[in-house]
C-alpha cells in the first residue's frame, strides 16, 4: 500500500517540496506519495486530524503553521522543543504526533557540504529574529562561530531571541544599524523581504571582498539580497534552494530511515 505525505501551508501552490519528495522515493525505491495542500486560517487542527483519518504517515509544515505544529505534537525532537517550531510532523494513528525542525540542519549542510563554508571561529551575521531565524540558530551555533550576531529592525526581539539561546555559544542581538562599522564572514538573510523583491536595511560596511553571503529566499533568478551582496562585491553570494532539499531529505530520513542522495535533486530543480 502506497503510504501518503503531504506539505501543508498557505499559500503553498509555489511548494517544490512534492517534486523534491518524488525524485527522492525515485531515487531510493520508496513507495509513497506526496501532495501539497492548502490550509486556511484557523482550520490547520482539522486538516491534520483529516490527513491521519485517511491514512496520512507524515507531514511537512510551512508557512504559517509551524508554531500551531509545535503545539499540535505530542513529543518533539531537542532542537524543535528550543525552536519553538515543527516543520515535521511523523504521524501517530492515535494522535501522538512526533515534532521534529529540519530547517537548521538543512541550512548548515547545504553551507558546509554543499558549498563549502567554513563556520567555525567565523564572525557571523543573522539577519532577521522570527520563526525562520528561530529554527536555524541551535544548529548554526552547534558549529561553532566565533561569534553570531542577530540583527533585526526591531532591537528587542533580536536581543530577547539572543538571550534565548546565549547558553550555545557566543551570541548577541542588535538592531539593523548597530552593525555599522563591523564586518562579517558570513551573512545570512533571514527574512522574506527578498519576496517582495526587498533588502533588509544593513550598512553596506558590514560586506568586505572576503564576506559569504547566503539568502534563506530562493527564485529562478538570483535574489533582490543576493544582487545587494554581490554589488558590493562579496566573494561569494547564494539562495536557500539548497536549504529546502537538505531539509527535506532529513525529514524523508525521520519518516523512511533512507538518506536520499540531495546532490541530483538540486542539479534537476535548478534546471527546471
Amino acid at each position: 500500500m502506497t503510504d501518503r505525505y503531504a506539505v501543508m501551508g498557505n499559500p503553498i501552490a509555489h511548494s517544490k517540496s512534492p517534486r523534491i519528495h518524488a525524485l527522492y522515493a525515485e531515487q531510493t525505491g520508496q513507495d509513497l506519495e506526496y501532495s501539497a495542500i492548502l490550509v486556511e486560517q484557523g482550520g490547520f487542527p482539522d486538516a491534520v486530524a483529516g490527513f491521519v483519518a485517511d491514512g496520512g504517515k507524515g507531514l511537512n509544515i510551512t508557512v504559517p503553521f509551524k508554531e500551531e505544529a509545535w503545539e499540535l505534537a505530542a513529543s518533539h525532537s531537542p532542537r524543535a522543543e528550543r525552536a519553538g517550531a515543527v516543520n515535521t510532523l511523523l504521524l501517530d494513528a492515535e494522535g501522538n504526533h512526533f515534532g521534529d525542525n529540519t530547517d537548521g540542519a538543512g541550512l548548515v549542510r547545504d553551507l558546509t557540504h554543499n558549498h563549502r563554508c567554513e563556520i567555525a571561529g567565523r564572525r557571523l551575521l543573522l539577519v532577521g529574529a522570527g520563526g525562520a531565524a528561530r529554527g536555524v540558530l541551535e544548529p548554526l551555533l552547534a558549529e561553532h562561530p566565533a561569534l553570531l550576531v542577530i540583527a533585526n529592525r526591531t532591537a528587542s526581539k533580536a536581543i530577547e531571541l539572543a538571550r534565548h539561546f546565549c547558553d550555545l555559544g557566543r551570541v548577541e542581538g542588535c538592531g539593523l544599524d548597530d552593525v555599522d562599522g563591523h564586518v562579517f564572514d558570513l551573512v545570512i538573510n533571514a527574512t522574506a523581504a527578498s519576496l517582495q523583491g526587498e533588502v533588509p536595511a544593513l550598512p553596506p560596511g558590514i560586506i568586505s571582498p572576503d564576506t559569504w553571503c547566503y539568502d534563506m529566499m530562493y527564485g529562478r533568478e538570483p535574489t533582490a539580497f543576493m544582487h545587494w551582496a554581490g554589488e558590493l562585491e562579496a566573494t561569494v553570494t547564494m539562495d536557500g534552494l539548497g536549504m529546502l532539499v537538505e531539509q527535506a531529505a532529513e525529514s524523508f530520513y525521520l519518516w523512511r530511515k533512507v538518506r536520499p542522495d540531495t546532490a541530483p535533486v538540486i542539479r534537476a530543480l535548478r534546471m527546471s
